[in-house]
């Protein structure tokens, strides 16, 4: 009776074993559902593992399970109340949640803000904690709290922690406030400083967004000479036909 015990039994932990180690590589496949199946079989044996908890609740937000998510991520809160990422993504799954229903979101916001503000204050250098609060008090009409100088705060928090992030979020608060030249100064002082693809993109879009495609082809090729991505040509090409 033992061997057989141990026989059926068997399977079961080494699977459970390879669910988790196999989540990695469904994420990398986008197969979500996949990797939910997996985790949930594994949380049945593992019930307190918070890391499978943390990855179920990122199943179900890639899935825009919003509210599977946001219970998911409650949990690991109220487990763990002093770890800034799950302030975060609690947060994260809430504003996703208000977008989904505009007429309901008015509940969500200071739900929203209280988390991500608990995750700014728990880690004073969570870079996603503060573009987060970048965003949201911009988004936001002032009427439920938003403000560009509370932007620009975690903004000035974010260049403290990293000059290229600083710039971008800096680039991003005053695109969005239609002050055109601040948001390319910073756009082109997030590429001498960092010289990344991203800070290229956000260049380029921005004169996109202005119709100044002379300039988005001139910053394309100045990427690609730095960078020597194929994609970039083909947004020169696409560019350039548009001229015509």
């Amino acid at each position: 009776m033992k061997k057989l015990l141990f026989l059926f039994l068997c399977p079961v932990l080494v699977f459970s074993q390879t669910s988790l180690d196999t989540v990695e590589e469904l994420f990398e496949n986008k197969q979500f559902e996949k990797a939910e199946v997996l985790i949930s079989q594994y949380l049945i044996e593992n019930p307190s593992s918070l890391n499978a908890i943390e990855l179920l609740g990122d199943t179900y937000g890639h899935q825009k399970k919003w509210d599977d998510a946001i219970g998911t991520y409650e949990k690991l809160v109220k487990a763990n109340p002093g770890n800034a990422n799950y302030h975060y993504k609690y947060g994260g799954v809430l504003g996703m949640k208000a977008l989904q229903n505009k007429f309901k979101a008015i509940g969500f916001i200071g739900d929203v803000k209280a988390s991500f503000i608990k995750a700014a204050q728990l880690d004073p250098s969570h870079l996603e904690t503060r573009w987060a609060l970048v965003e949201l008090y911009m988004q936001l009409p002032g009427v439920f709290g938003g403000s560009k100088s509370k932007s620009l705060h975690y903004a000035q928090e974010l260049e403290n922690l990293s000059k290229v992030d600083g710039y971008l979020a800096k680039g991003y608060i005053y695109e969005y406030d239609n002050e055109l030249e601040l948001a390319e100064k910073y756009y082109k002082q997030a590429i001498e400083e960092g010289g990344s693809l991203i800070c290229y993109d956000k260049l380029t879009r921005f004169y996109i967004s202005q119709n100044q495609h002379e300039k988005a082809i001139s910053n394309l090729y100045a990427a690609y000479e730095q960078h020597q991505d194929k994609d970039l040509l083909e947004q020169i090409q696409a560019l350039e036909k548009k001229q015509l």
